[in-house]
């Protein structure tokens, strides 16, 4: 079943495909652009020379460059949430320790452009942006999937019943948002992650159950 996503009514199979393919070359060329020179050191106009098309193409496909890098990563991310979706049920530990493991996997996977993702953090501070740009802090799926192993460590006793839950969950991703200015030291991934387990230790000091 073919989708009907992002279609113009009325538009001939041969300019839809023509749209898409524009689409595509330019959030090929803005990825690479945003993970080289940063979000807000990329313009529409680089975008578009890059993608070989013209400035109102970009315009007549994307509001603005916010949800340009927006659908970069979701594009991006894709693939990421349905492995973290896949392995969720089966990991094992204590709650500190699943969050520490899959916080792991996001620093691995985007440590490969960690300029890009760094570039997705400064964005959520761009006010500028249109409803539709999902900047970072407004991952619907992330924020779920913390919240997913954070209700589990509830129902398994290792989280208070009392906790508020989504107030860890903004703790957590604002603590990983800090944790990637080091990327800008050049820090390597393997530090990443030590200091983001140090991190969610604390905050996991204060969501354990008390004696």
């Amino acid at each position: 079943m073919t989708s009907d996503v992002g279609q113009v009514p009325g538009a001939s199979p041969v300019r839809q495909s023509q749209k898409e393919a524009t689409r595509q070359r330019v959030l090929d060329a803005a990825r690479e652009l945003f993970d080289t020179h940063g979000y807000q050191g990329t313009t529409i106009r680089e975008i578009a020379k890059a993608a070989g098309v013209a400035v109102g193409s970009v315009f007549t496909t994307f509001a603005s460059k916010g949800e340009i890098l927006s659908e970069v990563m979701q594009q991006r991310l894709a693939w990421l949430y349905a492995e973290i979706d896949r392995v969720a049920p089966h990991l094992r530990g204590a709650t500190v320790d699943r969050l520490r493991t899959m916080f792991a996997v996001h620093f691995e996977f985007e440590a490969r452009q960690g300029r890009l993702f760094l570039a997705h953090i400064a964005a959520a501070y761009d006010w500028t942006l249109p409803p539709g740009a999902v900047p970072y802090g407004r991952n619907a799926h992330f924020q779920q999937l913390i919240k997913n192993v954070l209700e589990a460590g509830v129902a398994r006793g290792d989280v208070r019943p009392d906790a508020d839950v989504q107030e860890i969950v903004e703790l957590l991703m604002a603590a990983y948002a800090w944790t990637w200015r080091l990327m800008v030291a050049e820090a390597d991934v393997k530090t990443l992650i030590g200091v983001m387990d140090r991190h969610i230790g604390l905050i996991a000091d204060g969501f354990a159950p008390r004696s």
